[in-house]
């Protein structure tokens, strides 16, 4: 009897201290300074932006390294509503992003979202994985609409999961170089996603609350040559992603229809 006891007493106590250990990663992150309020503000400063794509807003997804939602924000501001004025469906596809970036990066390799896009087309050397882990629809989609993107987001607590095979998704890093989770970004053109969640790491980075991520792999890559008979073309490295049409016509165009080589840090 005191042995079932015990083993009931043991499976209680671990019942209750793992929920706690994963919020104290979310913690950590937070008092890092990668926090709701400051993932808010660094997107608000990118969003609306020279971004290519459409202006249009966005939602950003932070998870741990566990893939446990740690904060969920949008760049609307004043009377902007997240059922009028930006894409609902992106709040869970930014999820995703996040949880993909985490869930197939390591403290060695990083790769964004962006990276997978050819690879996972029929032929590919990962195809199938867009179909892996599926999104847990009983998280994602609970809670009031009033909560998205405030400081606890229905989402914030729970694995949402999924897989997302498109620009926007980056694993994020310690100062010590250990993977830690990753951020998602959704609500314009896919490349522009990637373009915003590159240019909000990159904030954290510069102001040292992460680190730097172990190589440039998980830039985006323009290497898809088309295909003459239609369908999608061939990426030279295996990794390359299609380009995005937008305000100012491709992600190598600036809004204004300037130039961009600098998009090719990104």
């Amino acid at each position: 009897m005191n042995r079932n006891v015990s083993g009931a007493v043991l499976a209680a106590a671990v019942a209750i201290a793992a929920p706690t250990a994963f919020a104290d990663t979310c913690n950590q992150l937070a008092m890092g300074g990668v926090n709701h309020a400051a993932l808010k503000s660094a997107l608000e400063k990118v969003v609306p932006g020279d971004n290519g794509g459409l202006n249009f807003p966005m939602w950003l997804t932070l998870v741990d390294g566990s893939g446990r939602v740690c904060a969920v924000v949008n760049s609307l501001t004043g009377s902007q509503s997240v059922t009028a004025d930006i894409w609902l469906g992106s709040r869970v596809i930014s999820a995703q992003k996040a949880n993909t970036a985490n869930a197939f990066s390591t403290s060695g390799l990083s790769l964004s979202t962006a990276n997978l896009y050819s690879a996972v087309q029929p032929g590919g050397s990962l195809y199938g994985l867009q179909a892996s882990n599926p999104v847990d629809a009983s998280v994602a989609y609970e809670g009031p609409a009033s909560a998205f993107g405030a400081a606890q987001d229905p989402l914030v607590g729970h694995r949402v999961g999924g897989v997302n095979v498109f620009g926007g998704g980056l694993a994020i890093y310690s100062t010590a170089g250990v993977k830690i989770g990753a951020i998602g970004v959704s609500g314009d053109t896919s490349c522009t996603d990637h373009v915003v969640a590159y240019k909000v790491r990159s904030s954290f980075e510069a102001s040292g609350a992460l680190g730097p991520v172990p190589g440039p792999f998980d830039k985006i890559i323009f290497d898809i040559t088309p295909n003459p008979n239609g369908g999608t073309g061939k990426s030279a490295g295996g990794f390359g992603h299609a380009s995005c049409k937008g305000v100012g016509g491709d992600i190598t165009t600036h809004n204004d229809g300037g130039s961009v080589a600098s998009y090719a840090n990104y």
